[in-house]
């Protein structure tokens, strides 16, 4: 069974009959739905179609009881999808059924199927859940959470993950880290290398790129996510700024590209669509630098 990022094929399925309910509990399939409330208990209401189905506080998610998740995880799914399975079938206080749900059943199984048996390198399709200033937190899968820090989102650097990418956006990740309860992934390793990212351009070329530090010397602006120039300096550009540049030199053996700004815009910078350079689902090592370059920067995954 393959386990996804909650949302990512969502469906709110709905049942018409209670014999469909009883089959889907008895084979065990995961469903997904939205969340309608959450009671002041923390349950989590989702309409059924024929009957709603209720998922306990304690079944909402692993580590609800025992203190290592919040509340506040239960609380903020609400008009959003969850995934679960149907293990029961109650009956409320007006003699009226109701479909008893857990979503943590899932989440173990996805842990004891899935994501312990993810390897260093290992490359997978997950989701955008939040974001904070150190990183973008993910769904790797059934609603499990992990991080991909900020300095992993790309090689140019960025001062925000809203930067880099967005809340629901549906990203692959590489698994870069694995401790005893902690999964740190990565971005910057599939967004291709330094050479990769050269080729999209051409010396002569007057290019769009957004402007991402300002110092004495120049004002560096970003072509791609793993590729960044460096221009004369200019007083009246901000971070974030998008502006037109003139590619003046493209160095492989410094990975340097020189350029010249021609003009600044006062539009938002463009959250542009990924670009992946890797299209498997593994990857031993990374060597970003050019052959020949003076300066070697790369990695070897599992090292």
């Amino acid at each position: 069974m393959k386990y996804y990022p909650e949302g990512i094929a969502f469906c709110n399925r709905k049942f018409d009959s209670l014999d469909e309910i009883k089959s889907s509990m008895a084979s065990g399939e995961i469903i997904e739905g939205k969340v309608l409330l959450c009671d002041k208990e923390h349950n989590l209401h989702i309409d059924l179609g024929v009957i709603s189905g209720i998922i306990p506080r304690d079944e909402g998610a692993l580590g609800i009881n025992d203190g290592t998740v919040r509340d506040i995880a239960l609380i903020s799914k609400v008009n959003k999808p969850v995934a679960f399975k149907i293990v029961g079938i109650g009956t409320d206080e007006a003699g009226k059924s109701f479909a008893v749900l857990s979503r943590r059943i899932v989440q173990l199984e996805c842990m004891r199927d899935f994501i312990s048996r993810l390897s260093v390198g290992d490359i997978i399709t997950a989701k955008v859940t939040h974001l904070e200033s150190f990183g973008a937190f993910i769904d790797i899968g059934a609603g499990i959470n992990s991080l991909i820090p900020i300095d992993m989102l790309s090689v140019s650097r960025i001062s925000h993950p809203s930067e880099r990418v967005h809340i629901n956006q549906t990203i692959r990740t590489v698994l870069k880290k694995r401790e005893a309860t902690k999964l740190t992934f990565s971005l910057k390793e599939l967004l291709g290398t330094w050479q990769e990212n050269a080729d999209k351009f051409s010396v002569g070329e007057t290019v769009t790129g957004t402007v991402r530090s300002i110092e004495e010397y120049g004002v560096f602006v970003e072509l791609t996510p793993n590729l960044a120039g460096l221009a004369e300096p200019c007083e009246s550009l901000k971070p974030g700024q998008r502006v037109s540049v003139y590619i003046k030199s493209i160095l492989p053996e410094r990975m340097k590209v020189k350029l010249v700004i021609v003009d600044a815009f006062d539009t938002a910078e463009s959250n542009d669509e990924l670009e992946y350079f890797v299209s498997g689902d593994h990857i031993d090592e990374w060597q970003f630098s050019p052959e020949g370059a003076s300066k070697e920067i790369g990695c070897v995954f599992g090292a």
